[in-house]
């Protein structure tokens, strides 16, 4: 949609060009009032963009008009991005120049002689001013361009609307009648509603409990609500019920009044309407079903309608009896929040049984069994199209009620069937609805998810990248594009336009998600002429592509020895208005230099896993790049040093690149680099020093780091990590001799406080001086707000000494302990939730110095008021510990009856795997709530604790998911 675009544009006009005149660089031709006036027209133009928008839906030359809109305000980001570029390039050329001067120490200074010729500058020079005359007159031409659209505008007469609700597709509203003929699935659902409104709210200390019911559009939270509104158990609980359907805006005046009985279109004080309500549902057990709420504007909802909410829940509150009740649906987790609602149910997809049989309700309902039958086999593959969408069950059944014959099922079955103007306008206006509400960034990035195939399981943090690359995410003032990115997420998911959340199991963010394929379909639908994925040929498919194309995507899965297949060179021309290009499949090839060479405008190139063993040189040349993606290529070893003339470049993933032998040296110019992944390179030997340059540069998910006088003077070394402002996620791979305390410490990771999770790894380290790896432990203390730790290859005794410091730690992954024989006291951390031991081959026993105490202390433990140990652990495992052979608890009269002294209290899961020699588990795993246990090729451990026979059973009984295998499990 034009709008998203319109809005960007703008962004990156005045960032552009403010900050290249304020820098210093001139243009000629009046290129900086040429901009402004091209960002004045634009503003004119996107006042009216709405009635545009709307109007382009029946007429097909205000459709063509905002074509031209967008290629031409495309056009000028590419514009700016030269313009941009070529500040960055002299940005470079600076640094370049400054570290050349740089003072040599003496013992490292060499003899140098050079000359340069006085012409040379002449003619630098002479190039940078033809290079700002053709900006400038690029410039100019795209202003006439826009000028004239302009005129067009103003011809066609379109109107201001502001944005609002107004703007939307009007809601169709809802009554709580249902024929529960037409009801198919939700048992479950209606059950658990009812038994949450009928509870008599002893759990609840005010009288009026909210109810959420959660849902996308044409999930059928509305048919549940009427489910639940006419059982006949809560009509009998319930003295009064209500039913209002609020949309949007929310209004407390006709909230009241349907409560009240008042004629609604009578107008009073909101004070005698509230004191009416009050009174008629007053010392009433009373439920009012809120259907379909919306917070159309969060920003106007916290200045207004909270307050509205809160006015209309305080009079209801003061006046209904206890165990009342407000049943809301909605398609937003912010109503949730602000209505500071609890007990919600979020409405999952439907199964295939329960939507065939509304598929069939709507197909068949007047016809006889045997014409259904007739049609059995087709039904069920238009069906598996629903995906669990109710509505859309519903929708297809409606369209294929008038077709009698099987030739006409079938051309539905092959058809696009989304194509199909009954089903949009059935399936897709509920979507319509949630899309106009979102604002143009936003709109934005969810358009994009259109580039990628159904059922792609979106990475939060990658597709973020992806937005930044196509500069959706242009942020204001001091605002991270990071965080804005965060942001846009959350609110697509608060929406529900994404399904099928990943969260990590301890933090519980959300790590991942999926996009439902109606939802997919719409998208797709408002995109069909920009975003193309197609698994047919390569080669055709570039022949005849569109020139309205921006965004293509390759699904396919070649034979093992076939190369990806590339279209003539007289096709090439077809991809010159690409602004991402995507392969997801895999092949073994290479890609063909002047195919790389046409992708003039694209800004994300994701070559994942297409068996690429080389990247040609003219990759450079690709001056929009933000973001490449060759992850997962085993046979890639080197990268082109073209790569690094990419001054845009934001993103490089590299993981998964198993030869990968070496980056550039000169990866220091790659000055926007903000996200560096090259995890799982096993053959990368080291990180260039000239990444030290690279001040955006926040996320390395891998840092090879050296240690060593004979060790490359390229390399980065341990103590060059103070100069990186890293943040999330690393890990630290350490190579090389140790020998110096004072120079590890120079690393400060202290320093770096956006750090959440640590991986220290010594398996390359070599000694000279010391005897094990304590001393580089003890020198690379986190800050304190580490979140994760994970300490790998330990060849010393005891723990670092600022680990049981770290009181935020939440997860800890302790692994190949080779020298350690007691573990760390780690019951002592406040915040541990979940713990990993791998491979601590010398510890026999676990005991009371793994919860924290020693013998001194058990006198006082045993008679304290209340200790608790491990008292947040809910992951443990343990695994590949051969010599273990006890877990005792450690501590004296913990099981006293009057003892207040609790172990593990909310351990849920614990697994112990590969520990040959253990036989007992320790007393307290029977007063924890543990819900999974896992015993995996334990054999004596195993044998003990077999089910109703086992010495060990007694301790393990209350146990609800038990495994226990002698074979290695999955």
């Amino acid at each position: 949609m034009a709008d998203g675009i319109i809005s960007m544009v703008l962004d990156r006009v005045f960032s552009t060009v403010y900050e290249y005149v304020d820098g210093g660089v001139k243009l000629v031709l009046n290129a900086k009032e040429d901009v402004e006036e091209f960002a004045d027209n634009l503003r004119a133009i996107q006042a009216v963009l709405e009635d545009a928008e709307q109007r382009q839906v029946k007429d097909a030359s205000v459709r063509i008009w905002l074509d031209r809109l967008k290629d031409i305000s495309l056009q000028m980001v590419d514009v700016l991005d030269e313009w941009n570029t070529d500040m960055l390039r002299q940005q470079v050329k600076k640094q370049e120049r400054e570290g050349e001067n740089a003072p040599v120490p003496e013992k490292k200074k060499k003899k140098v002689t050079f000359s340069v010729s006085p012409s040379c500058f002449c003619f630098g020079k002479a190039k940078e001013v033809i290079f700002r005359r053709e900006i400038a007159s690029k410039i100019k031409d795209l202003n006439g361009k826009l000028s004239r659209i302009d005129e067009q505008r103003k011809r066609y007469g379109f109107q201001h609307i502001e944005r609002g609700i107004q703007e939307l597709p009007e809601r169709q509203k809802t009554s709580s009648f249902v024929v529960l003929s037409e009801v198919f699935g939700r048992e479950k659902e209606k059950d658990n509603l009812i038994t949450k409104l009928l509870s008599n709210g002893r759990e609840d200390r005010s009288r009026l409990l909210t109810i959420p019911v959660i849902g996308m559009g044409g999930m059928g939270k509305t048919t549940l609500a009427r489910l639940v509104y006419n059982d006949k158990n809560v009509e009998a609980y319930f003295e009064k019920k209500v039913w209002v359907c609020v949309s949007d805006p929310f209004d407390e005046f006709k909230i009241a009044k349907a409560i009240s009985g008042d004629d609604a279109s009578s107008s009073d004080e909101l004070n005698n309407v509230l004191q009416r309500m009050s009174t008629s549902i007053k010392d009433k057990r009373f439920l009012l079903v809120l259907d379909d709420v919306w917070i159309h504007d969060r920003k106007k909802w916290e200045k207004n309608w909270e307050k509205k909410w809160e006015n209309l829940r305080a009079s209801l509150i003061q006046s209904v009896a206890h165990g009342s009740r407000i049943l809301v649906t909605t398609r937003q987790h912010d109503v949730v929040d602000v209505m500071r609602a609890r007990d919600k149910i979020d409405l999952e997809k439907l199964s295939e049984e329960y939507c065939l049989s509304i598929f069939n309700r709507m197909a068949f309902h007047d016809t006889k069994v045997e014409e259904s039958k007739a049609f059995e086999d087709i039904s069920r593959n238009i069906v598996k199209k629903c995906k669990g969408l109710p509505l859309a069950a519903k929708a297809l059944g409606s369209l294929m009620h008038n077709k009698k014959t099987r030739r006409e099922w079938l051309d539905v079955l092959d058809s696009k069937i989304w194509d199909r103007e009954e089903v949009e306008q059935q399936v897709f206006q509920p979507l319509f609805l949630s899309y106009y509400d979102l604002v143009p960034a936003v709109k934005s990035c969810l358009l994009y998810c259109a580039c990628f195939p159904k059922d792609h399981e979106f990475e939060r943090d990658e597709l973020i990248n992806l937005w930044m690359a196509q500069d959706y995410l242009n942020s204001k003032g001091n605002k991270d594009e990071g965080e804005v990115g965060q942001r846009i997420f959350d609110n697509l998911v608060a929406r529900s336009f994404f399904q099928d959340l990943e969260k990590d199991s301890v933090s519980g963010k959300i790590t991942g998600c999926k996009m439902h394929d109606i939802v997919h379909d719409f998208v797709q639908s408002l995109t069909k002429d920009e975003c193309l994925v197609t698994d047919a040929d390569v080669a055709n498919e570039i022949e005849g592509l569109g020139e309205k194309v921006r965004h293509l995507t390759f699904t396919f899965w070649s034979k093992h020895g076939e190369s990806l297949p590339l279209p003539p060179s007289n096709a090439y021309d077809n991809c010159k208005n690409l602004r991402s290009l995507s392969c997801f499949g895999s092949s073994s090839g290479k890609i063909a230099s002047n195919f790389i060479l046409q992708l003039k405008c694209v800004r994300t190139l994701n070559l994942s896993d297409c068996g690429i063993s080389e990247v040609p040189k003219e990759i450079g040349e690709l001056i929009h790049l933000r973001h490449i993606d060759l992850s997962w290529n085993h046979n890639l070893k080197i990268l082109p040093d073209s790569i690094c003339e990419l001054y845009n470049l934001y993103t490089l993933s590299l993981t998964g690149c198993w030869s990968l032998e070496k980056l550039p040296d000169n990866m220091g110019k790659l000055i926007s680099l903000k996200h560096l992944y090259v995890e799982a390179c096993h053959m990368l030997e080291y990180l260039p020093k000239g990444i030290l340059r690279l001040k955006k540069l926040k996320r390395i998910d891998e840092c090879v780091v050296v240690r060593g006088e004979d060790e490359d003077r390229a390399a980065l070394q341990v103590g060059d990590l103070r100069v990186l402002n890293l943040e999330g996620s690393l890990t630290i791979k350490l190579k090389g001799n140790v020998n110096d305390e004072r120079e590890l410490e120079k690393a400060q990771l202290w320093d770096l406080k956006q750090l959440f999770h640590l991986e220290i790894n010594s398996k390359n380290v070599l000694y000279k001086q010391t005897k094990s790896t304590i001393e580089i432990l003890n020198a690379l203390r986190p800050h304190d707000n580490l979140e994760s730790l994970d300490i790998s290859y330990h060849s010393g005794t005891t723990c670092p000494n600022w680990m049981m410091s770290l009181h935020n730690l939440r997860i800890v992954l302790l692994y190949e302990w080779s020298e350690c024989k007691f573990l760390p006291p780690l019951g002592k951390l406040p915040y541990l939730e979940k713990l990993t031991l791998w491979c601590m081959q010398k510890v026999e026993k676990i005991g009371g110095e793994f919860l924290g105490i020693v013998d001194s202390d058990e006198t006082s433990l045993t008679s304290s008021s209340s200790t608790s140990f491990f008292p947040k652990l809910k992951e443990f495992e343990i695994r590949s510990m051969s010599a273990l052979e006890e877990w005792e608890v450690g501590v004296e009269g913990w099981n006293k009856e009057d003892s207040e002294i609790s172990i593990m209290p909310c351990l849920s899961s614990l697994e112990i795997s590969y520990c040959k020699g253990i036989k007992t588990l320790p007393d307290f795993l029977c007063k924890t709530p543990l819900q999974d246990l896992v015993i995996g090729v334990c054999p004596s451990l195993s044998e003990r604790c077999k089910h109703g026979s086992g010495e060990e059973w007694p301790k393990i009984s209350h146990i609800p998911n038990i495994k226990i295998s002698e074979y290695r499990y999955e």
